[in-house]
This record gives structure tokens, sequence and C-alpha cells, in this order.
């Protein structure tokens, strides 16, 4: 019996969100092809109280599901290998003070994630703050 691309990456999916716990609907696969490199998926988490979106991290492979494996491993391990960030920020035109939670290697890194997909002249940042280790 031949492997059903679609069951295997809805399967990949949802098990991405329970181990991260957000739901499916939280979250966004954004795969992009590269023409001779294979694909990149971008896994966006869609946050409702503050109607933002954020990098959580992003992965390649040779195709989509190589692409989804690759991010299935990498939930699978990061908070090992990263460190919690807290950012206070407000868009630009509202007057809202937002807090947000990243895990990322270094500040820049958490930086980029609260950028991605934006224009930087959208948000000011008042603070960022590396959490202590629990």
């Amino acid at each position: 019996m031949t492997r059903d691309n679609n069951l295997e990456i809805a399967k990949l999916q949802k098990e991405i969100g329970d181990h991260i716990g957000i739901g499916v609907d939280s979250l966004m696969f954004n795969y992009v092809e590269e023409p001779g490199k294979g694909s990149k998926l971008f896994l966006i988490t869609l946050n409702p109280r503050h109607n933002q979106s954020f990098l959580f991290h992003s992965t390649s492979g040779r195709d989509k599901l190589e692409a989804l494996q690759a991010m299935r491993e990498y939930v699978g391990t990061y908070k090992d290998r990263t460190s919690s960030y807290t950012v206070q920020w407000s868009a630009k035109g509202e007057h809202e003070l937002n807090t947000s939670y990243f895990r990322a290697k270094n500040i820049l890194d958490a930086l980029d994630k609260l950028f991605y997909d934006r224009d930087p002249n959208s948000i000011t940042v008042f603070s960022v703050i590396m959490n202590p280790i629990t």
C-alpha cells in the first residue's frame, strides 16, 4: 500500500501542535518551494489576543514532508537548545503594551521571530528580557 502524504502531513502537524501546546487552529504551516533546493517550512503562531502572528521556527527539506519531519524533530528538543525571552512591544498607532514570549538562540533571534514577515517600522519594542532558567 502506498503512503498518503497528505495524511502523514496532517498527522505530523497535529503532533507538532500537541507537543508545543498550541492547537492546529493557532498554527500556520507556511511552505515555500525553493527551486533546486526543496521546501522550506515556516511555522507561524497566531495569537488571537493581540491579533498578530509570529515565527516559531523554520526548517528545510527535499519536500514538504521532509521539512515537516525536521520541524517535528526540532519541537522535540527546542527547549533544551533555546532560551526563553519576554518581549514587550506595541503596534504603531496603538497605545496598548503587548507581551509576547519566544524561545530563541539569542536576543536577535527572538527579535527576528517578532518581526518576521512584517514592516520593522510597524512595531515599537520596549524591552527584551531573557527569562531565568527554570
